[in-house]
């Protein structure tokens, strides 16, 4: 690993601590050496609305040692007025000779690197799809103007979700049920659908709800109805698509209302559009060691017709660990 890399990824590390405060903006770190390649300050961007990781650095420096050395930051450095100044104005002030970058900003209005080179500053890049992978809620927002959507599954061994009767409770340990209900604290938004609501009868505890329920089915007395802010997305509030909710409107909707993440815990039927429509970011899933050895059980993605494996979804596992008897898998979709 070069300096460089080292560097960043020390950025990665502190641009982490903010996770879960700074939505809608992204995470971001820095580091600054001086001249002689020494460490002299560090930062992060704490909360929404804060000092953007650059000024939190550059600002603890008292003597201006940071003349002729280097900064390390994730995220190209903003050029524009938001809720604080630009970035780039300060570490142009402050004398830097070199600054480099994990990832260019996918805001149309931040153009940093430009600005700094007119400055007479070097600017490099490295790590970009670790930079990428880091912010890639950021980049989902901002791009697309929509949540990023994880979907949650607890199966069998053999993919099931249910017997053919529908029996569920439970496939995974009270350790995983433990581990959700954590999960979705780190979340804006639960997603659900009417069917998973009159089948399980789920409480779903949550800030903020979504439920898909095309013709109003779930009962005023549900459990999920019971806490939280409700939002019903039904077809008398919501297009629909081949006889079916739009469910891109609906994450369109969602986000306009401030939601910039979801955590969907659905069935098959709901899990499978989502999946065919390619409105899932990433997966949780549960696997526990049981085997149902009965293909009429309900599986956790239903609704496609593929013929070739080639044509099968594919994704990138990046983390997998054990919770109680049961393995977590975590896996974000790349087609």
């Amino acid at each position: 690993m070069n300096i460089d890399e080292k560097y960043m990824r020390e950025c990665f590390r502190l641009a982490q601590k903010g996770y879960g405060r700074v939505l809608p903006n992204p995470m971001v770190g820095c580091v600054v050496l001086d001249k002689t390649g020494t460490p002299v300050s560090k930062g992060y961007h704490k909360k929404y609305g804060g000092n953007h990781a650059e000024r939190d650095a550059l600002l603890k420096l008292k003597n201006n040692e940071a003349e002729g050395g280097t900064l390390y930051v994730n995220l190209e450095p903003c050029s524009h007025y938001g809720k604080t100044p630009p970035c780039v104005d300060l570490i142009i002030e402050r004398k830097l000779k070199r600054v480099v970058i994990g990832m260019r900003d996918v805001n149309p209005k931040v153009d940093g690197v430009s600005r700094l080179i007119e400055a007479g500053i070097c600017v490099d890049m490295v790590l970009e799809e670790e930079a990428k992978f880091l912010n890639r809620v950021f980049i989902k927002n901002m791009t697309r103007k929509m949540p990023y959507v994880v979907l949650k599954t607890a199966i069998t061994m053999d993919g099931k979700i249910s017997t053919k009767t529908g029996s569920s409770k439970w496939i995974t340990s009270e350790e995983s049920r433990a581990e959700v209900y954590k999960m979705r604290q780190e979340f804006d938004c639960i997603l659900t659908s009417s069917n998973t609501v009159i089948a399980d009868n789920p409480k779903m505890e949550h800030q903020f709800k979504c439920i898909l329920d095309k013709d109003l089915r779930v009962n005023k007395d549900a459990e999920i109805l019971k806490q939280g802010r409700i939002y019903i997305a039904s077809g008398k509030n919501t297009p629909l698509k081949d006889g079916r909710l739009d469910i891109e409107y609906v994450l369109k909707e969602l986000y306009q209302k401030g939601i910039c993440t979801v955590f969907a815990e659905c069935g098959g039927t709901l899990a499978g559009a989502m999946l065919k429509s390619g409105l899932i970011d990433e997966i949780y899933q549960f696997i526990a060691p049981k085997i149902l050895n009965d293909n009429s059980g309900l599986s956790c993605f239903t609704g496609d017709n593929i013929l070739n494996i080639s044509d099968a979804k594919k994704g990138r596992f990046y983390d997998i660990k054990k919770i109680g008897p049961d393995l977590l898998l975590k896996c974000v979709l790349t087609t």
